[in-house]
């Protein structure tokens, strides 16, 4: 998977609006600009989200009535799933943009048990 756009995986609630599952909140600009700039430099986006069903064909259509172009939902991307040789359950991306994720510290040479 060499010399391709970044792929970022984004969640909906909490991350481009504000979390008022099952209904949709209010939008959060700064990850919405910040998601439609990515884009315009090439990046890839999957709506990465717990939502299915009625409210994730909502958030779906939010997303396209907002100007954020998804590349896939919930899946990885058929360019993933030919480099992996099958898809996988784990959503693969350079980027996960999401409310509750944490940053883990980098790995030290060594730590993950190599020399």
């Amino acid at each position: 998977m060499t010399d391709r756009k970044p792929i970022i995986a984004v969640d909906f609630d909490g991350c481009l609006v504000l979390n008022r599952f099952p209904e949709i909140g209010e939008p959060i600009s700064e990850t919405i600009e910040a998601l439609k700039v990515e884009q315009a430099r090439g990046a890839k986006v999957i709506l990465w989200t717990c939502r299915r069903d009625v409210h994730l064909a909502d958030a779906v259509a939010w997303c396209e009535e907002n100007g954020i172009r998804l590349d896939a939902v919930n899946r990885n991307l058929a360019e993933v799933v030919a480099a992996f040789g099958g898809d996988t359950i784990k959503v693969y991306a350079d980027e996960y943009w999401d409310d509750r994720a944490r940053r883990m510290p980098p790995v030290r040479k060594g730590q993950d048990g190599s020399r």
